[in-house]
């Protein structure tokens, strides 16, 4: 099933410190909750009326996450500072250092205030963690949203790396070994790169 994500458009800092992401396994009471809402949204959305809770329930059955826990994977909760689910987010670790993005998805009261970049900014990290090195997705031409959100993320599209029945899009992003990573208030300043440089025998060290 794929990816989706409505709405939220804040910065990842919108709410510092108040927006809790816990990893849960995805039988747990509160991940039930929050896929049966995801399922609803992307199967209402498909059939262009609300779906059925037959219809919801075939559609876990047919596509379980029960995969997205260690070793295979992770799942993701979001929740608001009330303790409320603000959202969800997976990733199925698979070989050759990759990681495929599952059910992400923010609940509407949620939307705008974001959940969704705290989610995937948590993804990424434990995907670091993990050593991967390439996320990928796929999600539906319909889900605009989602598309736009995963562009201001980082993904790019690329061509088709499965044909489930309901991608329609497919992107990657490539993500840099946390070994590599360096903050901003790391670096030096440009006063401290001039007096670093200007020290004698600098230019020959860097050589």
């Amino acid at each position: 099933m794929p990816t989706i994500c409505t709405g939220d458009t804040a910065p990842v800092n919108a709410w510092p410190d108040q927006i809790v992401i816990e990893r849960v396994a995805p039988v747990s009471p509160a991940a039930q909750h929050v896929l049966r809402a995801y399922t609803d949204e992307v199967a209402s959305r498909y059939y262009g009326r609300q779906a059925s809770e037959d219809e919801i329930d075939a559609a876990l059955r047919d596509d379980p996450s029960d995969f997205l826990v260690s070793p295979t994977g992770v799942f993701l909760i979001a929740r608001q500072p009330d303790g409320s689910i603000a959202g969800c987010a997976g990733m199925h670790l698979l070989p050759d250092r990759v990681g495929e993005v599952k059910r992400v998805y923010v609940v509407p009261a949620a939307r705008g205030c974001g959940a969704a970049a705290r989610l995937m900014a948590k993804v990424e990290t434990i995907g670091r963690e993990h050593g991967v090195t390439t996320l990928r997705l796929d999600t539906r031409a319909d889900l605009v949203e989602a598309r736009r959100f995963y562009a201001r993320m980082g993904f790019v599209e690329i061509p088709a790396y499965n044909d489930g029945p309901y991608a329609e899009h497919w992107s990657a992003k490539a993500l840099v070994p946390a070994a590599i990573l360096i903050s901003a208030d790391q670096l030096p300043s440009l006063d401290e790169t001039v007096d670093i440089l200007s020290t004698p025998g600098a230019l020959e060290e860097i050589r």
